[in-house]
């Protein structure tokens, strides 16, 4: 059963509100995962022109610059490619990853559409 549209609302609130690590907590709980680390930074060769990466190897999500942190797109974009990396294969993509990401925040917008 996917998530509600309260959790993802909530997820997006938390990241928007700089609590990204709280946010990684409760997605991690709910999806039965690890929980991936975070670093602001870029990975050499590898993060030109990009907002974040996930980097496998070290189960890290690296966000560019550090006000991409409260970009709930990129965060959850970089967790569904954590989510999908298993036994060393990605079985994810891009639009998928897209779609997940979009997933979350159009929730938040569908619930603060009174404001």
């Amino acid at each position: 059963m996917g998530a509600s549209d309260d959790f993802k609302a909530r997820v997006v609130q938390l990241i928007l509100d700089g609590r990204v690590e709280e946010a990684l907590d409760i997605l991690s709980a709910f999806y039965r995962t690890s929980k991936p680390r975070v670093r602001v930074g870029v990975v050499k060769g590898r993060c030109q022109g990009i907002y974040g990466l996930y980097d496998p190897a070290h189960s890290t999500i690296y966000i560019s610059r550090g006000d991409y942190l409260r970009d709930p797109l990129t965060v959850l974009h970089e967790f569904y490619h954590h989510l999908r990396y298993k036994d060393g294969k990605h079985r994810g993509n891009e639009r998928y990853a897209e779609r997940f990401a979009r997933e979350y925040v159009e929730a938040h917008m569908r619930l603060h559409r009174t404001m």
